[in-house]
């Protein structure tokens, strides 16, 4: 520490992280989605996470109140979240000193005066594969999204329901896998290198899927900051190669009346949000302009 400096300022300026803890009878994804939304309303403070999943016995659950209370004793207050929806379980779980944040128990019940009849309170179904055939669906989505990553395949590209294109590390990859894991969205994704930067005109293997064409940009600087840590000191992470690359690039999205996603301060949900919207608006518009969804 410099001297002179005040520890306390520089605690101030570096909180000691929070232990979160997501407790669940399965998978624990539902508790993490649930838990992180309203996480992401304090951001200034800072996080250590950890799923505690498959509590489905009252020994494991008693093993994650041994975890919870041990994380209790610290210097900062821990919270739960959970999702176990047995209350054989949950009577454990209630036992630990930790905070716990019971998702279940604060909705469930709502939801149950709403429809009128009490909730199976079945574990492991959000996750499950109970409708086999969205989950085939899924899995499908998923190889064709890996198959066609970042232009690896051509094969049956008219069957993606979207083609994200951008110049490299913008941020189409994992866009591509979330769009079909959550979505179960056949994309594909294709780089734009510097000879189709060349013109405005899509790249000859995409032109014909103009209606389903996103591009993805971000900020030189960012590109820059990103392309570094992959190849650093090298004119492909420059800023004035990121700077060149975005330009044509939003020259040749401006030119072909693309839709656009800046993935610079937008997390891959957010995006994925926006591109799904995008996809619905356009099938809307195409509903609307064919002889059967024209208005008389």
């Amino acid at each position: 520490m410099v001297a002179g400096a005040d520890p306390d300022a520089a605690l101030l300026n570096h909180p000691p992280s929070t232990p979160v803890f997501f407790l669940s009878s399965s998978t624990g994804i539902s508790a993490e989605a649930m838990g992180n939304a309203l996480l992401i309303q304090f951001p200034q403070l800072r996080f250590d996470r950890l799923v505690l999943p498959f509590i489905s016995t009252p020994e494991e659950a008693r093993r994650a109140v041994a975890v919870l209370d041990r994380a209790a004793e610290g210097a900062v207050t821990p919270i739960a979240f959970t999702t176990v929806v047995s209350d054989e379980i949950r009577a454990v779980l209630s036992t630990t000193k930790c905070p716990m944040i019971d998702l279940f128990r604060s909705h469930l019940p709502q939801v149950e005066a709403v429809f009128g009849v009490p909730s199976a309170r079945v574990v492991g179904q959000l996750h499950g594969v109970g409708d086999v055939q969205r989950y085939n669906s899924r899995m499908a989505a998923i190889e064709y999204s890996i198959e066609h990553d970042d232009g690896q395949s051509l094969r049956a590209m008219d069957k993606a329901d979207a083609v994200l294109i951008g110049p490299s590390r913008c941020g189409k990859t994992p866009t591509t896998m979330y769009l079909a894991l959550q979505h179960g969205l056949f994309v594909a994704n294709y780089p734009l290198v510097e000879e189709d930067l060349e013109s405005v005109e899509l790249p000859q293997p995409i032109r014909h899927l103009k209606e389903t064409v996103i591009g993805l940009v971000a900020t030189p600087g960012r590109l820059s900051e990103v392309r570094r840590q992959r190849r650093p000191d090298s004119r492909y992470a420059s800023l004035e190669q990121c700077t060149y690359e975005l330009r044509r690039a939003e020259a040749m999205y401006a030119a072909n009346r693309l839709p656009v996603v800046n993935s610079t301060t937008k997390s891959i949900e957010e995006m994925s949000t926006l591109i799904v919207q995008t996809l619905q608006s356009a099938s809307s518009r195409r509903r609307a302009t064919t002889p059967e969804g024209a208005s008389s």
